[in-house]
């Protein structure tokens, strides 16, 4: 939890970062320094809602654990959040091509209306989108329970590498392919996504709610295969196996619940699980070669800046 807690907080905190600082760049080469107190003003409000959202979020889980329904909650958390960070990765990828461009003009816009509420609300819509779906990420990670990953060191971490690497994006200190970056942990994301979606479904199968095409003599879901003696998917999965069998894993409970967690990986999973994993990639590829070959999204120069001395903000 603590390295998705971590991967997911960097990419979505790094996302805001650029884009407002991107706006604050952009407003001292107009000469609009009057408008920056508005854009903190948007960012603090939206920090404040995003806070907001994650007690309600608590308070839910609560209610729903007290009448001993929170494994339906979790489990309608992990499937929409596998349609978010996919839709997360496709958006970042998409408004990479002109990311610059489309701030200018709103901002633009703003200035020229000598609207104060308008560079305030867009500031706030950049941060409260990035800050919502940190909440909602967090929640399906945890299980419902937010409060666990702002108590772990991951969510931290990604927090303040992603200010670091912010600072040094805007001052010129580092030079790394911002393009590069997203893409990397685009995949890494999307890994997390898949496993999200194996693990609800192992969740639906587990109540009975979701048959199999492949079932036991008494009809429930079927293992494909079982390898818990080689790596379990859980250190209490290991703990079992030593006490029914007397021997050893080869792979600690502990490295397979990193694999689980991160890559959705499971030592005896279900015919629909290995399915659904598969094709999950597979539409993932296909709309992302779509993107690439500009039959969804009209082609554009690519305008996402790299780390560098000289980085530009004007396209």
């Amino acid at each position: 939890m603590d390295f998705q807690a971590f991967l997911i907080t960097l990419r979505e905190a790094l996302e805001a970062i650029l884009i407002v600082g991107l706006i604050l760049s952009y407003l001292t080469r107009l000469n609009a320094d009057k408008y920056k107190k508005w854009v903190y003003v948007g960012v603090i409000l939206a920090l404040a809602t995003s806070f907001v959202v994650a007690l309600i979020f608590q308070v839910i889980f609560t209610g729903f654990a007290s009448f001993g329904s929170e494994v339906y909650l979790k489990t309608g958390i992990m499937f929409a959040s596998v349609f978010l960070l996919t839709h997360m990765v496709l958006w970042m990828k998409k408004q990479s091509k002109d990311i610059n461009g489309d701030m200018q003009k709103k901002i633009n816009a703003a200035i020229t209306a000598g609207s104060i509420s308008a560079m305030i609300l867009h500031s706030y819509l950049i941060v409260v989108r990035e800050g919502v779906e940190t909440v909602f990420f967090f929640a399906a990670i945890s299980s419902g329970d937010v409060t666990k990953v702002f108590q772990s060191f991951g969510a931290l971490s990604g927090l303040l590498l992603a200010l670091v690497i912010g600072y040094l994006f805007f001052t010129g200190t580092m030079k790394i392919s911002l393009k590069a970056f997203f893409n990397v942990t685009g995949i890494l994301i999307m890994f997390i996504a898949a496993g999200l979606l194996v693990q609800g479904i192992g969740v639906l199968q587990d109540l009975g709610k979701l048959g199999s095409l492949y079932t036991t003599a008494e009809g429930k879901p079927a293992e494909v295969y079982n390898i818990v003696h080689i790596m379990p998917e859980h250190y209490q999965d290991e703990a079992h196996y030593q006490r029914d069998t007397g021997n050893d894993v080869m792979i600690s409970g502990q490295i397979g619940l990193f694999m689980a967690a991160m890559f959705g990986y499971s030592h005896n999973p279900s015919m629909e699980q290995i399915l659904a994993y598969i094709g999950y990639f597979a539409l993932v590829f296909i709309w992302m070669r779509l993107i690439q070959s500009g039959k969804i999204f009209r082609q554009k120069e690519d305008k996402l800046p790299a780390f560098s001395k000289k980085t530009p903000v004007n396209n």
